[in-house]
């Protein structure tokens, strides 16, 4: 699983009770809005997601939209409503140029108090992320309530039931009911679970390797334990990673990362032949200042 976290330092989250096609943005109220919602996306380095309460409680809006920044931890919040299919909605509009904004207006947003707990739930991208990840949805908003939300695609259904926690953007994989509690919870109090983390989705994946070989050596630790400081490709399929290490870690660690092919086989529910996955492997690990 390591090295496989999805690529963002900016969420957007929209509340929709659903059905979710297979394709997020083509659920129902969302396609008009889609070009705007794309182009915030790369705009802001960000990753929009659908969201839901676990139960699948029926409503007629308004819905809750909210941008997360991990760099700040700051956000900002909104609502939107379903409407004519023709027209995008106002609220999702004002989603999405806050998705693009450099920074938080002025006074605009406020500091979580706690992180958000995604569940990937998207039974219409892959069965099995429905199967595997409605349980543990349930099982963490029966512990956190206001925190949990079910949520669409992020990415390696293979490794569900997967969970993302931001605006840390640390995700974990390969959870059930029971372990995904025992995670949130270490998670919460500044402690990386190594043996189910994925990655980190701000750093490339050869840091996320480096990160997690690191959080294994050396933790526990939280998720800014160690931070990169630089990734260097020293030939095809290879990197030097520099680490600096936080209060009570190492100070400066350097890892050697190289990528390599896995044997081919069928990777999710959904999937209809084999492919093979790459993997990330620290052949290196050493502490340069203590």
């Amino acid at each position: 699983m390591v090295g496989t976290a999805s690529p963002s330092r900016r969420w957007l989250l929209i509340e929709h009770p659903g059905p979710w096609a297979v394709a997020a943005l083509d659920s129902p109220g969302i396609p008009a809005a889609r070009q705007a919602l794309q182009a915030a996306v790369v705009a802001g380095a960000g990753r929009v997601q659908l969201i839901r309460r676990p139960g699948r409680q029926s409503s007629d809006g308004p819905y809750l939209w909210v941008v997360l920044d991990h760099d700040t931890g700051r956000r900002a919040s909104g609502t939107w409503r379903q409407g004519p299919e023709d027209t995008p909605d106002a609220g999702l509009l004002e989603a999405a140029q806050a998705l693009a904004a450099t920074a938080p207006a002025p006074g605009a947003g406020q500091p979580p108090d706690d992180p958000l707990l995604l569940v990937c739930a998207h039974g219409r991208h892959d069965v099995c992320c429905a199967v595997r990840g409605r349980p543990v949805a349930a099982a963490l908003a029966q512990r956190w309530p206001d925190l949990t939300w079910e949520c669409s695609h992020v990415g390696g259904d293979r490794f569900a039931a997967n969970l993302v926690v931001v605006p840390d953007g640390v995700y974990y994989g390969q959870l059930d009911a029971v372990s995904a509690v025992d995670v949130v919870a270490a998670h919460l109090a500044g402690r990386v679970d190594v043996e189910h983390l994925r990655g980190f989705t701000t750093v490339p994946a050869a840091a996320q390797a480096a990160m997690t070989e690191a959080h294994r050596r050396w933790g526990p630790a939280g998720p800014r334990g160690f931070v990169p400081t630089s990734v260097t490709p020293t030939d095809e399929g290879r990197w030097n990673v520099e680490l600096a290490g936080g209060a009570g870690l190492p100070h400066t660690v350097t890892a050697t990362v190289a990528r390599s092919l896995l044997a081919p086989a069928r990777l999710t529910c959904r999937a209809t032949h084999e492919a093979s996955p790459v993997a990330f492997d620290v052949t290196d690990l050493q502490v340069l200042e203590a």
